[in-house]
């Protein structure tokens, strides 16, 4: 009797394997699950369901790492394989990567999909059994529950062991490429919008921005239909499992075309303040973008009142966005995050080049008020006084500068800190070590008394004189 059911349980065993491989062998044919059923149920009443749902699972996995894994890798070895000049040459194709990578993730996602059926027909098939077990026993064999989960970690697990290491850098250069694609199809409309605000700093941010920005619009139809290309994308990989890989990719793109933005808008032209365009810009194009992507996902959802309770130290949640309406949660941290680089990025770039800045003072003002709002943002006020401190040993603290136009640097240094830090602690810090220098001129207190006298360096603008300045910042001192 022993005999006859090891002989049974060989003879449904082999069966199962010819259905399992028949089912698997992809030609899209689903009718094995009827036959697959009886002989499951065998199995499992022998107490071999876990065995079952190991070897099915790992008949998925060779027939996924033979086929589907070793093909779409295929489509990016010449890029992988490649030098680092060859590889320039591929990032200045016009369609490189977006057709290979949308090629390849159509493909894929082809082959987990019908696997996907096919882990269903199997559950089906366990369940159909769990149903007919007695309630004490269903939690010792039960299998259906876990298989698609399994299946799931299986799918990433593998792709992830076999990626190769460039991979991530060809995701970079796609989402790089649409956005710089979808930055130049909404600059017209950012610009345009731009022309008509003679007064920015007296407007809302949020208020009377132009329609055709909203990227769901019919205005900019074209928009919506390349953030659809990029969502299908992004998708397709969530699918393979790679969710944080393309996000860090997309989040690094939208922070590089962010930086080269403050980059350009700041330039070398200090009498023009350029933080109110660096942040209408960020709602202009990465905000849109990323509303459009979170909603093509299904990742954008409403606040409701009150019910989030997200805060910040760093900004206040706005009511709504230009062309949004009420942001979602992903999407307030997403402007947090933005702003924050921004106000970074042009902070830098401003304590970087402070030195020039102060000497056009007070024609350089308004790049002196951006770097005070960018320091109240950021909080990094350390920055700007050791690099400032640095610069003035360097580049005027030195012998062939002139006592007379350590002075004058002096004063424009008083004007321009008192703007940023009306308290004084910055020009404390800073002047420290200016006053240390001039006190070891013989010529010091020669030059002083004739711009007390004379008073040179003065200026039409109503801020005083070059020795209306200094006297002040001597009797200061005298108090002390």
């Amino acid at each position: 009797m022993e005999r006859e059911d090891a002989d049974g349980a060989l003879d449904s065993w082999a069966q199962f394997c010819t259905l399992s491989n028949e089912l698997l062998a992809g030609d899209g044919d689903l009718a094995v699950g009827p036959r697959l059923a009886p002989v499951v149920g065998d199995l499992c009443t022998r107490g071999l369901a876990t065995l079952v749902r190991d070897y099915f699972l790992h008949s998925l996995e060779e027939t996924f790492r033979n086929h589907a894994v070793k093909k779409f890798w295929q489509h990016f070895h010449p890029y992988c394989s490649a030098s680092t000049v060859d590889r320039i040459k591929f990032c200045v194709k016009e369609h490189w990567p977006e057709e290979i990578l949308s090629k390849a993730l159509e493909d894929i996602c082809l082959e987990r999909g019908y696997q996907e059926k096919c882990v269903l027909v199997l559950v089906q098939v366990l369940q159909s059994y769990e149903d007919r077990m007695p309630r004490k026993k269903i939690k010792e064999v039960v299998c259906s529950s876990s298989l698609m989960p399994r299946y799931q970690l299986m799918v990433s697990s593998v792709l992830l062991t076999t990626l190769p290491l460039s991979f991530p850098d060809i995701l970079n250069i796609y989402f790089k490429k649409k956005l710089e694609e979808l930055n130049s199809i909404m600059a017209g409309s950012y610009e345009s919008d731009q022309l008509v605000d003679h007064e920015p700093f007296q407007r809302s941010n949020t208020s009377d921005w132009h329609s055709g920005m909203d990227i769901d619009g019919s205005e900019v139809s074209e928009n919506s239909s390349l953030v659809k290309n990029i969502g299908k994308v992004v998708r397709d990989l969530r699918c393979i499992g790679f969710t944080s890989m393309t996000e860090d990719a997309y989040s690094s793109a939208i922070i590089w075309l962010l930086k080269s933005k403050v980059y350009e808008l700041a330039g070398d032209d200090y009498r023009v303040s350029v933080l109110w365009c660096v942040k209408k810009w960020i709602q202009a194009v990465p905000l849109q973008f990323l509303h459009a992507l979170l909603t093509y996902l299904g990742d954008s959802v409403d606040h409701g009142s009150g019910s989030s309770g997200l805060k910040s130290p760093l900004a206040s949640r706005p009511s709504s966005f230009p062309g949004i309406g009420v942001p979602s949660e992903a999407l307030v941290r997403w402007h947090m995050r933005l702003e924050y680089f921004a106000y970074e990025t042009l902070q830098d770039l401003r304590i970087g080049k402070l030195f020039e800045i102060i000497v056009d003072y007070p024609e350089s003002s308004p790049a002196i008020e951006d770097l005070k709002l960018c320091l109240e943002y950021t909080g990094q006020h350390s920055k700007l006084v050791d690099s400032f401190i640095s610069s003035l040993r360097y580049r005027l603290l030195t012998a062939g500068a002139s006592t007379n136009d350590i002075l004058h640097q002096y004063v424009s240094t008083i004007k321009a800190l008192r703007t940023i830090d009306p308290t004084g602690v910055f020009l404390e810090a800073v002047g420290e070590p200016i006053r240390d220098y001039l006190r070891g001129r013989k010529d010091t207190i020669k030059c002083i008394v004739t711009m007390l006298t004379d008073g040179s360096g003065g200026s039409g603008s109503g801020t005083g004189n070059a020795g209306d300045n200094l006297l002040e910042e001597l009797n200061s001192l005298r108090k002390k």
